[in-house]
Formats: structure tokens, C-alpha cells, sequence
């Protein structure tokens, strides 16, 4: 089996870089690998150094996010299940502030994505349960919710298409916006 990844910045949002791992398929089902330092430090060359791992179950329906911090690299994908993926631009000197890309990762198709300080990550589960895996770089010590920023999900200055139009929410990310 060949462990390689394909690495490409997004063509949307600067900064925001897919992983596409090689994925090995057979009667039982497939295998694939989400990091291996060696060929990421060769690639991406952001002398990250990842600290902390999050795994989140949800159920179908709900909506995880807008949420993000100003120092966390976050490295994410959909372990098992189907998600839709939401990143968006908060970094307020780009040139791509408020825009938003959109990815639909599943267990069959993985797909990795690294997302930089400022961005909002997001995503909504398709899926009747979902497992979302964070992979995180920062330096001292890890902001957690009450450190971290948020918007609506239904912001209208940003203008996300999401695949349902009333998600199951937290009390944090609010139904109004």
C-alpha cells in the first residue's frame, strides 16, 4: 500500500490547503492515513507543530460553528459519516474576508483540510451520524470556546448556502443572526 497525500492550496481562500490521502480499498473496505509528519513537513513547510486531537459525534442535522481563534492551525476531516464542510474568511486585511468555501468530505472520499488562524471553520452533518477529527497546531497554551470567536451560521453578510435551513444548533451558535 502506498502512503503518499496530494497537497494543494484551496484555489478559493488563500492559506486553506487540501489533503487528498491515498486511500486503499478492498472487500473489507479501505484504509487510509490522515498525517504522517514526514511527508506534510515536506510539503507544507508552515513549521507547525501539532499538539492536540478532538474527535466530535453529531447526528444528522446539526450544525457545528462559525467558530475560530486568531492562533490555532486546525487540521480537519470527517472520519466516518458525511458533513458539509464550512470555512470561512475572517482575517479583516485579506483580500478574500467574508468569503466562504465548501467541501462535502465523507468516510469513502476523505479529504483533509488545513485551516489557518482567523478563519471560521464550520460544518453540518448529512449523514445520520457524523465523526469530525481536528488535528491542531498552536503555540502556549490552547484557546477554548469561551477565547474563541463566533458568528451565525446564517450570518447575512456572509451568505453560506447550507444544506438545511433550520439545523439543530448549540445555544452558542444561536438560530438567530
Amino acid at each position: 500500500m502506498k502512503i503518499d497525500f496530494e497537497i494543494k492550496e484551496s484555489g478559493q481562500i488563500k492559506g486553506v490547503w487540501l489533503f487528498i490521502p491515498t486511500v486503499s480499498n478492498d472487500s473489507r473496505g479501505n484504509i487510509w492515513s490522515s498525517y504522517i509528519q514526514e511527508i506534510f513537513e515536506k510539503k507544507i513547510t508552515l513549521g507547525l507543530r501539532f499538539k492536540h486531537d478532538k474527535f466530535s459525534t453529531s447526528r444528522k442535522n446539526v450544525l457545528r460553528g462559525i467558530h475560530g481563534d486568531s492562533k490555532s492551525w486546525k487540521l480537519v476531516t470527517c472520519v466516518f459519516g458525511e458533513i458539509q464542510q464550512v470555512i470561512v474568511d475572517l482575517r479583516e486585511n485579506s483580500s478574500t474576508y467574508l468569503e466562504w468555501q465548501d467541501f462535502i468530505i465523507n468516510h469513502e472520499k476523505p479529504l483533509m483540510i488545513l485551516i489557518p488562524p482567523g478563519m471560521g471553520n464550520a460544518y453540518y452533518v448529512k449523514s445520520s451520524t457524523a465523526i469530525y477529527h481536528y488535528k491542531l497546531a498552536y503555540d502556549g497554551e490552547y484557546i477554548d470556546a469561551d477565547d474563541q470567536f463566533s458568528i451565525k451560521w446564517n450570518d447575512p453578510s456572509v451568505g453560506i448556502k447550507w444544506h438545511s435551513k433550520n439545523p439543530v444548533l448549540s445555544v452558542r451558535d444561536g438560530k438567530e443572526g
